[in-house]
């Protein structure tokens, strides 16, 4: 699940850095980054917390100049966090360890991956993705590490939220501090709604008070708090506004009211509550990457029937022709070859040597041309007459989604697009993978060849019979080389003697034999058209054209991704896999 997080929250800010800020998918798709960046970081402490100890974090946050720097200060009793009256003076957290040694710190980095640990104070303002660590003596408070975070609520605080997001997430306690002029602030609301499911004990400080106004203060923000969360009220410590020190009673609550909330921490809960964040904004998070999803699914299945119509094409225009199937033509030819008569094999070999004489003239007046103008077979030409079909109807089909898409049509333009950018490449690949299936094709026609001629042989009177019908042939085709002049390929070589062997197969004793092997090869050739051409070149080609898209445009999550994210999420017997 941390990794499905991860991938997801990377994906958004990519997604999201191709956007205006004023655009409203900005502003959402802000939301939507900086409620993965809280949930990631928190399923990356109870990653941390499997691996070994983990001393209690406590967490100062709040608005800018709430007080949140005096709030530390007081619960260490020493003046250990910088106060300002500055806005923002705080960028980025600052941690306190009391009464822990260096070896119970090391989660601290490794909770922080990608920030730089840096000396309090000494802030490199073209990097806020840092975070100081302080090792102090203070009676205060028992063992733990307490931070000071930056503000959430000003302006600059976009460049330095996500150590905020990860100070949330480390801490056990959070101590929240508003002020008068801060408390009513929505951005102040929106934060507790957001870290409402993650069950944090929490203690609020309203700072900065005047005493005349204390109980409506409080009042107000406790009414607030119920209109807002379903939890438990949550301990409020008033402090009134002094420019003395805060008095030593309202310290000495305070101490006690945190020490109080670290006992209400129970870690064992760290999972659920995290299954219980993810759960709130899961379908918020994914609206965007089923929407692109819906359109990849439909996309696919325009793949699939463009593809079934390719292979019905075939068939009936090739393989079921009447006049076009050559294929088994070839293999009888072959099979002619595998009949020499003894003595006359010599005058077979020169017949044939005659009537190509004429041919290779032919070719030879000009080869070049001859190879653009005529394909190398009439099934090779089928081909890819198909596969160009393939991409026109497809290429109508993504206008009609384009018409007909609300809201998704930017998908169905960006598919377009790669289709026509990709179609030349796709047509070659398949060009080349034809050639090679025609040349693989070849050990199947011998081995229908081969079968006949075993077949034959269980026929002597047939294969003798057939043996003078192959010179009869032969003499046949001599006789038209001479009287034709070579007339060309198929009318030469081919018809007449196909049409003296098939006839004499076709009304022998091997008829049936001759009509199964026929059909048998036909199979043989639909099913490794279908394997190698549609399925393996034009199929797997366009399936992956949207992972070519533009991968700062789309989320590119796959429906499987997806689906094993949910199903640990619904995991009940052993809780959210965090690992």
């Amino acid at each position: 699940m941390l990794e499905f997080i991860t991938n997801l929250r990377q994906r958004y800010q990519i997604i999201q850095s191709g956007l205006a800020e004023e655009n409203s998918q900005w502003i959402a798709f802000q939301a939507c980054i900086e409620q993965l960046t809280l949930v990631e970081s928190f399923l990356h402490k109870a990653q941390i917390i499997v691996q070994g100890n983990v001393p209690i974090n406590i967490a100062v946050i709040g608005p800018t100049q709430s007080g949140k720097s005096t709030v530390v200060n007081l619960l260490l009793n020493q003046d250990a966090a910088g106060v300002s009256p500055l806005a923002g003076y705080t960028v980025y957290p600052q941690g306190f360890s009391v009464g822990l040694q260096a070896d119970d710190l090391a989660y601290v980095a490794q909770h922080f991956s990608g920030f730089r640990e840096v000396q309090q104070f000494s802030l490199d303002v073209q990097d806020y993705a840092c975070y100081s660590l302080n090792r102090i003596s203070s009676n205060s408070l028992p063992d733990c590490v307490l931070w000071d975070t930056p503000d959430f609520d000003t302006i600059d605080a976009q460049n330095y939220r996500e150590g905020v997001f990860k100070s949330l997430a480390l801490a056990d306690v959070l101590v929240l501090v508003v002020s008068k002029e801060k408390y009513a602030d929505q951005l102040v609301w929106d934060a507790l709604a957001l870290i409402e499911p993650l069950n944090q004990p929490i203690l609020v400080v309203i700072n900065k008070l005047m005493a005349d106004s204390q109980t409506l203060l409080v009042d107000s923000f406790k009414e607030r708090w119920q209109k807002i969360r379903q939890d438990k009220m949550p301990d409020i410590i008033p402090v009134l506004f002094s420019k003395r020190e805060v008095p030593q009673d309202r310290q000495a609550e305070l101490i006690n009211l945190v020490q109080r909330s670290i006992h209400k921490v129970k870690r064992n809960k760290h999972e659920a509550a995290a299954t219980n964040f993810i759960k709130q904004y899961w379908q918020t998070w994914l609206a965007p990457v089923r929407s692109e999803q819906e359109a990849q699914t439909t996309w696919q299945i325009l793949i699939n029937q463009a593809i079934k119509e390719a292979a019905v094409e075939y068939q009936r225009d090739y393989l079921d022709h009447p006049h076009h199937y050559d294929t088994f033509q070839n293999a009888l030819a072959k099979l002619l070859t595998l009949l020499e008569v003894p003595g006359l094999a010599n005058i077979i070999a020169q017949s044939r040597k005659i009537l190509a004489w004429p041919l290779r003239k032919v070719f030879a007046v000009d080869k070049k041309k001859y190879q653009q103008t005529y394909p190398k077979t009439l099934e090779t030409a089928l081909l890819q007459q198909i596969a160009e079909h393939v991409f026109l109807q497809l290429g109508d089909k993504v206008l009609d989604q384009i018409d007909q898409s609300q809201g998704n049509d930017k998908w169905w333009k960006a598919i377009n697009s790669q289709l026509r950018q990709e179609k030349i490449l796709i047509l070659k690949h398949f060009e080349q993978s034809t050639e090679m299936y025609h040349q693989d094709f070849k050990q199947q026609i011998e081995n229908t060849a081969q079968g006949l001629y075993h077949k034959l042989e269980e026929h002597p009177a047939l294969l003798n019979g057939l043996r003078a019908t192959r010179v009869t042939a032969d003499a046949a085709m001599l006789a038209l080389a001479v009287q034709a002049g070579g007339i060309g390929l198929h009318d030469l070589l081919i018809a007449p003697a196909m049409l003296s062997v098939t006839s004499y197969l076709a009304e022998s004793a091997v008829g049936s034999y001759l009509q199964r092997a026929e059909t048998e090869l036909k199979q043989q050739q639909l099913n490794a058209v279908k394997e190698q051409l549609f399925t393996l070149v034009l199929q797997q080609a366009l399936t992956g054209l949207p992972e070519k898209m533009m991968h700062n445009t789309y989320f590119n999550i796959s429906t499987r991704q997806l689906a094993e994210a949910e199903a640990q999420l619904e995991e009940k017997r052993h809780g959210l896999r965090i690992l």
